[in-house]
Formats: C-alpha cells, sequence, structure tokens
C-alpha cells in the first residue's frame, strides 16, 4: 500500500466581515447573547461568489504551497452541502476554473464531516495506486440557505473554502481513519432539495413552496457531536496506540464553543490543545476543519511530527475522524 502525504494546504474566507452586532441591526439578537451560547463574534459572508468560486481561490493556495501544478493532479473531491447547481458538480468547475485538466472530479455531501470523509477517500485511492495527486476541498455558501430572520441558526454560519494537497509519497501522514453515520437521525439537521413534481404525481399532497433553508435541533446536535468526539478520540488513539500526551492538537468541526468545553472535560484535557477560530469565522460546515487546519499551517504551530487529530460531525447525522503525522 502506498503512503500517504499532506503536501500543503490553502483557505479562502469573502472579505465581508459580518459582526454579533451587525446581525442584531436585522434580527432580534444580540452579541452577548450569541458569544455566550456558541462562541461566535463574526462570520464571513459571501457578497456574490459562491461555492465553486471560494473553493477555486483555495485550491489554488493549496496548490501553490504544495508546489504542485494544477495539470499534476489526477482527483478533485468537493466536499459541500450548498453547491452552485445539481449538475455540473462543484468539483467540475473548479477543474475548470483552475484548469486541472487532468483531474477526475465528483462532490460528496457530508455536511460538517465532508473534509474529514474527502481526505478519507482520497487517501484510499492514492493506497490502491489508482492515483498520485489529491485535491480535497470543503467549500460552503451557507448564507444562501438560512433563514436570515429565524435568530437560533443564522447567527451560527458562514461562508468559506479550504483545500488539502494529498500525494503518493515516502512519508505516512495518515496514520488512522474511522467514521460512521446515522440516519436515523437525520431529521435533527436539514436543508431541503426540490420536492418531486412531475405529472405523475398527486399535487394535492405536495407543498411545491419548499424551502431549502437550514433548520436544526441543537439540542441533539450537541448530544450526537460530544458522543462521537469521545467515541472517535478513544478509536483513533487506539489505534495508533498513543496516549492523548502525545497529541499536539485536536481539531474539531467548529460548531459551538460549548462543545469543546464539553469535550475536553470529558477527555480530561486543557481547551488548550484545541485549535478554535470559530469565534472569526462561525460554523463554515464542510471547511471549518481545513480553515483551520491551514491557519495552523501558516502560523507555523505544526512542526514535522507532531500529531494531530481531525474530527468531523454533522448533517447526516455522519461523523469522522483522522489521525495525522505532520
Amino acid at each position: 500500500m502506498n503512503k500517504v502525504q499532506i503536501m500543503g494546504t490553502g483557505s479562502y474566507v469573502p472579505p465581508r466581515i459580518v459582526t454579533n452586532d451587525d446581525l442584531s441591526c436585522i434580527v432580534d439578537t444580540s452579541d452577548e447573547w450569541i458569544s455566550s451560547r456558541t462562541g461566535i463574534k463574526e462570520r464571513r459572508i459571501s457578497e456574490g461568489e459562491d461555492t465553486s468560486d471560494m473553493a477555486s481561490k483555495a485550491a489554488l493556495k493549496a496548490l501553490e504551497q504544495s508546489k504542485v501544478k494544477p495539470e499534476e493532479i489526477d482527483l478533485i473531491i468537493v466536499a459541500t452541502s450548498t453547491p452552485d447547481n445539481f449538475i455540473p458538480s462543484t468539483a467540475c468547475l473548479v477543474q475548470k476554473n483552475i484548469l486541472a485538466v487532468n483531474a477526475t472530479c465528483f462532490d460528496i455531501s457530508a455536511a460538517c464531516s465532508g473534509f474529514v470523509y474527502g481526505i478519507n477517500i482520497a487517501t484510499q485511492f492514492i493506497r490502491t495506486g489508482s492515483v498520485k495527486k489529491v485535491l480535497v476541498i470543503g467549500a460552503e455558501t451557507l448564507s444562501k440557505v438560512l433563514n436570515w430572520e429565524d435568530r437560533s441558526t443564522c447567527v451560527l454560519f458562514g461562508d468559506g473554502a479550504a483545500a488539502a494537497v494529498l500525494s503518493e509519497s515516502d512519508r505516512e501522514s495518515i496514520l488512522a481513519i474511522c467514521n460512521g453515520s446515522d440516519g436515523s437521525k437525520g431529521q435533527y439537521l436539514v436543508s431541503k432539495a426540490v420536492p418531486v413534481v412531475n405529472p405523475y404525481t398527486d399535487k394535492k399532497d405536495i407543498d411545491v413552496n419548499v424551502n431549502s433553508y437550514v433548520e436544526m435541533n441543537g439540542r441533539e446536535i450537541f448530544k450526537f457531536a460530544v458522543k462521537t468526539i469521545l467515541q472517535s478520540t478513544e478509536e483513533l488513539l487506539e489505534k495508533i496506540n498513543c496516549s492523548m500526551d502525545e497529541i499536539k492538537y485536536i481539531v474539531l468541526h467548529q460548531a459551538n464553543y460549548r462543545i469543546i468545553e464539553f469535550a475536553a472535560k470529558k477527555l480530561g484535557v486543557s481547551e488548550d490543545k484545541f485549535y478554535v477560530n470559530l469565534d472569526k469565522f462561525g460554523n463554515t460546515s464542510a471547511a471549518t476543519i481545513g480553515i483551520a487546519l491551514d491557519e495552523m499551517n501558516q502560523k507555523n504551530l505544526l512542526k514535522t511530527g507532531d500529531k494531530i487529530l481531525l474530527i468531523g460531525f454533522g448533517g447526516g447525522l455522519t461523523y469522522g475522524g483522522i489521525a495525522i503525522e505532520w
């Protein structure tokens, strides 16, 4: 089996910063209400860029850092719940934008676990020898599926994209992987697509005005998140035969600071071990872990040999974790 190395990372967020005070002008909320319940202070919101635009910009940054040319990429995987279109895929639009002419392209839908799922898929392709270089992207334009009159959801999310280049190598970055799903709880986080309406459906039973606004049961998502964080952490540590003391950082999906606090307490570790940037970007779903990883990389927080855990959880419901040696 081939070894897999993370060659480089990149990220992009829209320039428009929307603070909690800004949101208080359009919905009944306040900085104190949002900050105390989530840890979020601001988020980036698109002023017209769609998912493929942000994904392409993050991808180019990752390629530049990796010193990999677009035409060297064999596979592009875009994790997103907010694609530009049903057809073509966001990955194909990225391919066109960055001129990755030799890449096979597809999207995956795993919500906030998407970036972790994407790295998992890319790893399997490289290990089997099917491809040599893969571009994995997590990108979301969540602002287009938010009800901006619903303070329980619109204050939580932001827009952004992150990318990583994975390559066949003589060094192994991916030490262990775990993942899972629980579709029986899928109703706790929903963004609906178009209903089935055709000449053969009974239209009187169909709401043709279905919207795609995000609807979430925060309490149930919180319980699922904490459970899967603990489960994934224990499984990854067992697989790589490491103690928590040997882990430099844990990078969780950036959803809510209370989740991080609770997970740290349950794991018996300092909150300092968790890298956090949700105060600046909010919840960008499939992009959160990648944005955090790239930020850590740009700040030179990661040294060769550091072991870190990436753990995602979200809609589906889905979860996944990866143990990485930098």
